[in-house]
């Protein structure tokens, strides 16, 4: 193929009708290689030569959408400075759109050689490519005709949380071979089914690209929730009856016919990769001190606030750019209508505290496409004051915790849970009041898929 020399932006790799661009950041690489594949599965390497601003990037006229890529980033790899560069490792791209092929769990994925009694401080030299997802270009034309949010009100706003793949697979009326996907929440069967429950948003659990853990792996078990994500920006094939990107997009649409909102719930505080001991699949092997937190004292290992082994960090500018970028490419290209952010408190981290008014917030606050969309914060991470309900800024709703836990106490006939149900019944002003948000900034609920259903809660 030529190679031209491209742009440094957009990164990822975008088609333009002609050929397709592709850029990556690494702020520390000394050389990054792109690799194409072929239907057979043999790599042809590309050096990259062109950097602004620490983005690699070219252009190849003649690459169509489709083609299958990768990449291999060398530099030092010395974990005790935070440093994992291993040129053996296939990785995805940040900003891949499509995947094609699954995760296969092999030693080989490791940047060092598992077992070793120096653990991470080795260094392994197996090829991972043969077992690596790998990235596709994306043709992201589609034709959304006259489709327009639904924009239902917040204060008549009722969210239905659901798993695309359970509740497709479980309900009777969706066609067999629609079941457990995008098109299968698209029926009729189950858009009379929210209808007649009074539902106006459907709040869809991860349907970001994700992988499962290796320990559920070896037990012979799935990552069911699929808060494990690869990639911020592709949708989970496994849930495509089509295999086609296109398919969530006729889902939204069909959604909002119907008068339905959707939003999706998204794992930005931590990735696939895990702590020290993890695979390298991708941010890890890219730029690991630029997208994560690393220990202070010890940058080898990972600062955890997520309980996942590894919070990503979005005091760099480029991590924080890579969260944004997702977050407006789904709510412009993908049509969603909101977010609801897992373990929000780690996004707001700086300097290791919460900071309810520090750049992420900020930046969304700002974005003039973000501050429209319909924004629910689970507000607390596993680390030092993390617990934040009532106190994300104006502009954000919550998971409203208290309320559960009020409900349910005067529900199973706790005493003294009189006071409590009034407060969480009227609004929380208390919790909102103070700040001036309203009383939707409280999302009332009795059951999340943090525990039983609701049927099985009081069976």
């Amino acid at each position: 193929m030529r190679v031209w020399p491209g742009s440094a932006y957009p990164l990822g790799a975008v088609w333009d009708g002609s050929g397709t661009n592709f850029a990556i950041f690494s702020e520390v690489a000394e050389l990054v290689e792109l690799c194409l594949f072929d239907d057979e599965g043999t790599e042809d390497r590309i050096g990259l030569s062109e950097v602004d601003g620490f983005v690699w990037h070219c252009y190849l006229p003649e690459a169509r959408p489709g083609l299958v890529y990768g990449y291999r980033l060398h530099g030092p790899y010395k974990p005790e400075e935070g440093l994992r560069f291993n040129p053996h490792k296939l990785l995805a791209d940040p900003y891949a759109k499509d995947f094609v092929g699954s995760l296969r769990w092999s030693d080989a994925l490791y940047g060092y050689t598992v077992g070793h009694k120096r653990e991470d401080l080795s260094f392994d030299r197996r090829d991972s490519a043969t077992f690596m997802p790998k990235c596709r270009v994306l043709e992201t034309a589609f034709t959304w005709g006259d489709d327009r949010r639904p924009d239902v009100p917040w204060h008549e706003t009722v969210i239905y949380e659901m798993h695309v793949r359970g509740f497709t697979m479980r309900h009777p009326e969706v066609p067999q071979p629609l079941r457990g996907s995008y098109a299968g929440l698209a029926t009729a069967p189950v858009i009379d089914h929210l209808k007649r429950l009074g539902v106006t948003t459907v709040e869809l659990l991860p349907v970001h690209a994700f992988v499962d853990d290796r320990r559920l792996f070896d037990m012979g078990l799935r990552n069911y929730w699929g808060y494990n994500t690869l990639g911020f920006f592709a949708p989970e094939t496994r849930y495509s009856a089509s295999g086609k990107v296109k398919e969530l997009k006729t889902m939204v649409k069909t959604l909002h016919t119907a008068g339905i909102e959707v939003i999706i719930d998204v794992v930005y505080n931590h990735s696939c990769e895990g702590n020290h001991l993890g695979p390298t699949l991708s941010l890890r092997g890219i730029d690991n001190a630029a997208y994560y937190i690393l220990e202070p004292n010890d940058p080898r290992h990972y600062t955890d606030y997520t309980g996942c082994g590894n919070t990503v960090n979005l005091e760099h500018p480029r991590a924080l750019q890579l969260v944004m970028d997702s977050l407006r490419y789904w709510a412009e290209e993908m049509h969603v209508d909101g977010f609801r952010f897992d373990l929000a408190s780690a996004l707001a981290r700086e300097g290791g505290s919460v900071q309810p008014l520090g750049a992420f917030f900020d930046v969304v606050r700002q974005d003039p496409v973000l501050n429209r969309m319909k924004l629910i914060a689970e507000p607390w991470d596993l680390g030092h004051g993390g617990y934040q309900v009532g106190n994300f800024p104006l502009g954000w709703a919550e998971w409203n915790d208290r309320y559960r836990d009020g409900m349910r106490a005067y529900w199973k006939g706790d005493g003294g849970a009189i006071g409590e149900l009034a407060r969480r019944f009227t609004g929380s002003a208390d919790l909102y009041g103070r700040s001036g948000r309203r009383p939707h900034a409280s999302i009332n609920f009795i059951t999340a898929h943090d525990g039983f259903t609701l049927n099985d809660l009081v069976s």
